[in-house]
């Protein structure tokens, strides 16, 4: 059995002389979320058009659970792209059904299934009104829905938070973590690195056509680590570095109680360091790797290609 879903294999695709992809391969992992990441113009949204069919590449191989993609591979899809696509003049309830329509599903289906989405998100009252009279985040609601409703095994989400206010951000996020629990396959495209560290299990850095890192968030995060750690503890007198062990970075006193970073020189683990520190005059209170974070790491990867 095939552990991934979409396999991208050596993707190239040039536009005149301009190179969007440059052999690049990823593999996106049944029943995770994949984050798709990358600076403007990197090439990640013509990856994305090259799974779902829409461009074709000049090399390389796209396989959908272990084998060539085909169209009717696109039916289990559903992609929300950054550049809405809703018809402003059409109601918001027929262009919900025409959606559904589109991907196979029966007017008895797509009614059931429309009429759950409305009612979870509360927008029954929507049914019957134009597109143009509802706001950006209104209309990207209807858009999420046309997106899922088909129940669809691979969920491609352009900026899917783009447009919305903290509360009904967070209700996409827990209805993209209940997809994901349901089975689904889930990229996610986003400039936002704390939807990353919250939502994905894997990302792929694009940049300048071809993938800088792959893997998953918290072992990338952790190679890019310094070996800093944050420790807090009471004491009177602040703890002093010790050689060939550890530097103490800084150390923040108030009345006695010390918030201080240190970096673990090469050598000795943190466990070891850890117990030189509890054999010190010292009441520990807290201890903690400092992992950096994605939009760091992001920043880091970006600015050295």
């Amino acid at each position: 059995m095939n552990e991934y879903l979409i396999q991208c294999r050596d993707v190239c695709k040039s536009f005149g002389e301009k190179t969007a992809l440059d052999h690049v391969s990823v593999d996106i992992p049944k029943g995770k979320i994949f984050g798709l990441l990358g600076p403007n113009g990197a090439g990640k949204t013509t990856l994305i058009r090259i799974i779902n069919r829409i461009t074709i590449p000049n090399g390389g191989t796209i396989l959908f659970d272990g084998r060539p993609i085909t169209q009717d591979d696109v039916r289990k899809i559903g992609y929300l792209p950054e550049e809405r696509g809703l018809y402003r003049k059409m109601k918001v309830g027929e262009q919900a059904m025409y959606f559904a329509r589109l991907k196979g599903m029966s007017v008895r289906d797509a009614s059931e299934e429309l009429r759950k989405w409305f009612e979870k998100f509360g927008i029954q009252s929507w049914w019957g009104k134009r597109v143009e009279e509802l706001s950006k985040g209104m209309a990207q609601k209807v858009q999420f829905i046309a997106t899922v409703v088909h129940r669809p095994s691979l969920l491609i989400l352009d900026e899917p938070f783009s447009g919305f206010d903290p509360v009904n951000a967070q209700i996409i996020r827990d209805e993209i973590l209940k997809l994901k629990d349901n089975g689904a396959t889930i990229v996610l495209s986003t400039h936002n690195m704390e939807s990353v560290e919250e939502l994905c299990d894997n990302i792929a850095l694009i940049n300048n056509s071809h993938v800088v890192i792959s893997g998953g968030v918290d072992d990338i995060r952790r190679k890019y680590g310094n070996n800093h750690f944050e420790l807090t503890y009471t004491s009177q007198e602040p703890v002093a570095s010790v050689p060939g062990s550890y530097r103490v970075l800084s150390d923040k006193d108030d009345s006695g109680r010390h918030t201080a970073v240190i970096a673990i020189e090469d050598g000795p683990d943190r466990n070891a360091v850890l117990k030189s520190l509890v054999d010190m005059p010292i009441v520990i209170n807290s201890y903690r790797e400092l992992v950096p974070r994605m939009n760091d790491i992001f920043i880091k990867l970006v600015t050295e290609e």
